[in-house]
């Protein structure tokens, strides 16, 4: 879970890839650098995010088998809302229960 601003979006092959600004990381099982791209699995702009826009994005590391594939991925049950004082609020209280 972390705050990202987006800086691109570009088609490649059937994934939307995004550049993001990572913000404020809130909880990770894997290291973050302050740019990442984070993968979406279609082309159809489901989640929309914008270019400029912050969100709150829950996604997870994917590898392949072989692992030769290492990459954030924003699956179609993930979360992505846009990013409020209240969304940042209500993850640091999640975090100190979860």
């Amino acid at each position: 879970v972390f705050q990202g601003r987006i800086l691109a979006q570009r088609l490649v092959g059937q994934e939307t890839r995004y550049e993001v600004e990572v913000k404020t990381p809130y909880r990770h099982r894997f290291p973050l650098v302050r740019r990442e791209y984070v993968w979406v699995p279609n082309t159809c702009g489901c989640p929309s995010l914008r270019e400029g826009s912050e969100y709150l994005l829950m996604a997870r590391r994917h590898v392949n088998y072989e692992h030769t594939l290492n990459r954030i991925l924003l699956q179609d049950d993930g979360y992505a809302r846009p990013w409020t004082p209240r969304e940042d609020r209500l993850v640091r209280e999640a975090a100190r229960h979860c």
